[in-house]
């Protein structure tokens, strides 16, 4: 038999096993490639769609409180709606200025005592507990935050409105005050966390810069700890600041609910919220006065996200002195 001797240009045995077995693993890392880009396509086009899910939803709110309130012009002057005190839809007067000017009270009012005590409980926690304190109050600032609302508001009506009328010996106690009140206890818990994560987050070279400096605690905290932290500091005061400007439940419970301007802290009034609550299952759909409190629920989210934009622009502001 003659010999078929393979041509002399042909790969040897062991270089045509070689190359055959390095065909698939280049063919698997090349699939693995593959699917890594086509994963990281399809997450990056996820988080944009779920990012411009959340605009249309809010987009659409916007679009449908706004289109069904201005239907309110048709029968009300602007003059009247914005400047005017009188809201008796009874009697077709719908002068929505005591609730404007309630919802500014009562968060300004909020704010003002929810912001120093949850800063000051904020750097208690990330800088002068030990550990084990530590360890136990975040997790009780974090149920403080699940409690409903309902909650605060009942303790609110059976505690506090007794107390505050002890106090002020006042036959009635409802108004901004017991309200801020209870609204500074709901907001604190939020305020309070994010603050301590942002200052627990600063870096200790900061500090240890601070303390080599010659400074004491008091003035490491003040001038070097919380500056380094505003950023969080002031998403937090955003987020407590729209709960406060929302919440229904408990201010409806101990804020009086009487649409009147109040003339001192225990005057019962009336905020935009309490009166929408108040008011909506009792009236027709296709009426002004339906159209009126709809108009007041647009206001509201104005006034939150215009809020939101003035904080933003404040700390933009500031950011630029550090």
């Amino acid at each position: 038999m003659m010999e078929m001797n393979p041509p002399a240009n042909s790969p040897a045995p062991n270089e045509l096993a070689t190359s055959l077995g390095k065909a698939p693993e280049k063919r698997r890392r090349f699939d693995r490639k593959a699917r890594l880009r086509w994963s990281n396509r399809m997450f990056r086009i996820l988080c944009i769609g779920s990012a411009a899910f959340v605009c249309l939803v809010l987009l659409c709110i916007l679009v449908l409180m706004l289109r069904t309130g201005v239907l309110t012009f048709a029968d009300v002057s602007l003059k009247e709606f914005f400047f005017s005190t009188n809201w008796d839809p009874e009697n077709e007067h719908y002068g929505a200025l005591t609730f404007i000017l309630g919802t500014f009270a009562l968060t300004g009012l909020t704010m003002l005592m929810a912001i120093p005590l949850s800063i000051i409980i904020a750097v208690f926690l990330a800088e002068m507990t030990p550990k084990w304190l530590r360890r136990l109050l975040r997790p009780v600032l974090d149920l403080l935050v699940g409690i409903p609302s309902v909650v605060y508001g009942y303790l609110g009506l059976t505690v506090l409105i007794p107390w505050l009328r002890d106090l002020s010996g006042r036959d009635l106690a409802d108004g901004l005050l017991a309200a801020s009140i209870v609204l500074t206890i709901m907001v604190l818990p939020t305020i309070s966390r994010i603050s301590d994560d942002a200052i627990s987050a600063v870096p200790n070279k900061y500090r240890d810069a601070a303390y080599a400096l010659g400074t004491n605690r008091f003035q490491t905290i003040t001038r070097v700890v919380l500056p380094a932290a505003r950023g969080g500091i002031m998403y937090a005061v955003i987020l407590g600041m729209t709960r406060a400007i929302g919440e229904t439940m408990a201010v409806v419970m101990v804020i009086g609910n009487t649409a009147q301007l109040p003339t001192s802290l225990f005057t019962p009034t009336a905020v935009l919220t309490s009166n929408i609550v108040m008011q909506i299952s009792s009236v027709e759909f296709d009426s002004i006065w339906n159209h009126g409190l709809y108009m007041m629920g647009f206001i509201l989210l104005a006034i939150s996200i215009l809020m939101i934009v003035a904080v933003r622009m404040l700390q933009k502001k500031g950011g630029r002195h550090l």
